[in-house]
């Protein structure tokens, strides 16, 4: 930070030199040509005066050390202090046609003679002739460097401000970096507080956050204790029941039956928290493919249509093809698990439906049902892991508690907007907002 307050400070002043410098010069420069313009203009002028009464023999004899050029009308040189005759003519030449139109003229401009940069200003006489004077622009230089001190001013200028630059550059820093953030109390600028204010806002929320996460793990570590050892109870008791021979042959299948019931179970929750964990951790998917959501959903209903008669609740799909893009394993558990939870929290007679259609928001997919429905003030809790609106159904119909869990972080790996309504003891309706292919 310090050195780019230094290099930023250093860069304004040296800026504001380079435009003073700048600007000092070309006042200078016009403040020059302006002179040499006036000077030539008032050597000409007493030139024309001794031309007039003593003839071209004034102009031999006054040692100017401006060159001097007569013209006629016509362009022709009659006199040229430093070149021979014949000259070349300067009819075409830009001064000489402004005095001959406007009774004066001059121009900077490189010079046939001498190849230089000379300013040439041209006066008309009372007897129609052109008196010319011109002056190298290197005496408009001179006038310059005249003033070259000034150069070394702006270079000990320069070392000084960068010198004062890093001393205020440390300056400002230093009690910047002396703040203590857990007591910001005593603050050498002012200005900070609403800066520090944030920081101590963003770090009680992290630490919430982090409060609030570890309970989460606390919580989900409880629970998957409570799911694993519920079956495994159950295993470890039949088992041990049956190796100690008290069972009679008529109740092994039973007993066996439960063991496999039991063991399914287990592999279910133990899937459901390995798939959890890598949608967390953006575990590497299958590539992303194209996906008619109406084809998906038709082969879920198709599945689940047994179970759903076990429980004499019908389940139908309806609407129109739609693609969107996506993992295929991961849509057909979102559009399962929604499908399954509305014939499981259903009633005898009840109906669910699957509809997909397109949408301003993109392609939608919605699982409706007329079960027992959620109260208000469970339906933010039902995407969270193993919460149940109701534990005692919920033990009858089974079931892990992650299956809406599942959809919710299925629904942020996916990029899909998720939409819950319910009224207890109506249904419940929950859309799925996919992306338009």
């Amino acid at each position: 930070m310090t050195k780019t307050i230094f290099i930023n400070t250093l860069l304004v002043g040296i800026t504001v030199l380079i435009l003073c410098a700048l600007l000092f010069f070309g006042v200078q420069y016009s403040r020059a040509k302006d002179e040499t313009l006036s000077s030539l203009e008032q050597e000409a002028r007493y030139a024309e005066r001794g031309l007039m009464m003593s003839g071209s023999d004034y102009l031999e004899s006054l040692g100017s050390s401006d060159r001097i050029t007569w013209i006629d009308p016509t362009g022709e040189v009659l006199l040229d202090t430093r070149e021979p005759l014949p000259a070349p003519n300067e009819i075409d030449s830009p001064e000489v046609i402004s005095a001959l139109s406007e009774g004066s003229g001059n121009c900077i401009r490189k010079s046939d003679h001498t190849g230089k940069s000379t300013m040439y200003y041209a006066l008309k006489c009372s007897d129609g002739t052109i008196l010319r004077l011109s002056r190298p622009m290197s005496a408009v230089r001179s006038a310059i460097i005249a003033v070259s001190p000034v150069f070394w001013i702006i270079v000990i200028v320069l070392i000084i401000s960068g010198l004062l630059a890093y001393r205020a550059a440390k300056q400002i820093v230093q009690p910047i970096n002396n703040i203590d953030l857990d007591h910001p109390e005593s603050l050498a600028y002012p200005e900070l507080s609403p800066l520090l204010e944030k920081i101590s806002e963003q770090k009680m929320t992290i630490q919430d956050e982090a409060a609030s996460r570890e309970q989460m793990r606390r919580e989900f570590t409880a629970n998957v204790s409570h799911e694993l050892k519920t079956p495994l109870t159950s295993i470890s008791g039949f088992a041990e029941l049956m190796a100690a021979g008290a069972v009679s042959d008529d109740k092994v299948k039973e007993f066996s039956t439960d063991i496999y019931n039991e063991s399914q179970r287990l592999i279910s929750l133990i899937n459901d928290i390995i798939r959890l964990s890598q949608l967390d951790e953006n575990a590497p998917m299958p590539e992303a493919e194209t996906i008619d959501l109406y084809e998906l959903s038709g082969s879920v209903v198709d599945s689940l249509k047994n179970i759903a008669q076990q429980g004499r609740v019908s389940i139908s799909r309806s609407g129109e093809s739609a693609k969107v893009t996506g993992v295929y394993r991961i849509i057909h558990e979102m559009v399962y698990n929604l499908c399954d939870n509305a014939i499981k929290y259903n009633r005898p007679g009840g109906w669910v439906d699957v509809n997909i259609s397109d949408s301003p928001e993109g392609v939608k997919l919605i699982v409706e049902d007329n079960g027992i429905g959620i109260s208000k003030e469970n339906q933010k809790r039902v995407f969270e892991r193993f919460y149940r609106v109701d534990k005692s159904h919920s033990k009858e119909i089974g079931g892990t508690g992650l299956g809406l869990s599942i959809v919710k972080h299925a629904a942020q790996y996916l990029d899909v907007k998720i939409d819950l309504e319910s009224e207890l003891g109506k249904g419940t309706k929950i859309a799925l907002y996919f992306k338009s292919f």
